[in-house]
């Protein structure tokens, strides 16, 4: 039903696949980035679910330069994953949060391979500003390009829990920005965030009202040296079973327009890391369920979508 296959969303590998003509991975590179919810410069101690890594998808990669890591994964990966084109990926903590000169040089040092087609910007909302989107606007006229903000939720309430450091209208600032220089936005949300059904939704309901073009949806875990690892392990709280899981990402996706484009259904971190829940370790069994869910609702994302006139 998306991008001339038989899922039911707009799965954004496809997309890509669709828009270059060839298998496009993401390179993950580490710029050695700090955040500032970690560092006190907001706050300390950093969001209670963000581990050592940084949410980092494996344990740090400590290159010479960035030139390295792309390098050596331009060379390993397409013999695993038969790619052909490459975006680079900057996800561990804030990668906006240096001076705008020595942004343009790391991000320049990521674009500079013939078979790199773009750059995604993991970050947070109250980490840009003009220059720094200056920056990137600059880059989208010759690269795909990407800026990833973690939001979570639109839940002030959620926010403060989870110490984002953070609200929701500092998003909203940042976004319109970001959408003025014509940078694609994606947007992180995690779903079982201390909050009903309803509110989960209406963070869906949101962004399609925002018509946000990428969106990555987590379920919350604990991961090893994390405040949330200790509150469960204190048994403070507990996290949804995988069925509850796989019904939310359908009711949400149900929700969000077709265009915006679906990056991830199921991010679990550095797997050594998770503690709990535990059948989030087995990612491609829940994606497989979330199809099949689909097919037995002879549902799709944008099915209930529902805009403001």
């Amino acid at each position: 039903m998306f991008n001339n296959t038989d899922k039911r969303y707009n799965q954004f590998s496809e997309y890509l696949k669709q828009r270059f003509g060839t298998k496009v991975y993401k390179i993950t590179l580490d710029a050695g980035f700090s955040c500032p919810n970690r560092d006190g410069t907001i706050s300390k101690g950093g969001c209670i679910f963000c581990d050592d890594t940084g949410s980092f998808s494996k344990a740090h990669i400590t290159y010479p330069s960035i030139e390295k890591q792309l390098q050596e994964g331009i060379e390993h990966l397409p013999a695993r994953f038969k790619a052909k084109k490459f975006m680079s990926y900057f996800q561990a903590y804030t990668n906006t949060y240096k001076p705008v000169d020595e942004l343009e040089k790391i991000y320049k040092s990521a674009l500079n391979h013939p078979d790199v087609v773009g750059i995604s910007i993991g970050t947070r909302p109250d980490c840009v500003d003009d220059d720094k989107l200056n920056l990137i606007s600059d880059i989208s006229k010759d690269y795909y390009t990407w800026i990833e903000y973690g939001l979570q939720s639109v839940h002030n309430k959620t926010l403060k829990r989870i110490n984002r450091g953070h609200d929701f209208e500092c998003f909203l600032r940042a976004y319109e920005k970001t959408k003025e220089k014509g940078i694609n936005v994606c947007v992180h949300v995690i779903l079982g965030l201390w909050e009903t059904k309803e509110e989960m939704l209406e963070t869906a309901q949101k962004l399609a009202e925002l018509k946000i073009d990428g969106i990555k949806i987590h379920m919350l875990c604990a991961l090893k040296n994390t405040k949330l690892a200790t509150m469960y392990e204190n048994n403070e709280i507990d996290f949804m079973t995988e069925n509850e899981y796989v019904n939310l990402v359908c009711d949400f996706l149900e929700l969000l327009p077709p265009e915006t484009t679906i990056h991830r259904l199921a991010g679990n971190g550095y797997r050594q890391n998770l503690i709990a829940p535990r059948w989030l370790g087995a990612k491609f069994d829940c994606l497989n369920k979330i199809d099949r869910e689909f097919i037995k609702r002879n549902s799709y994302q944008g099915s209930k979508l529902i805009l403001p006139n």
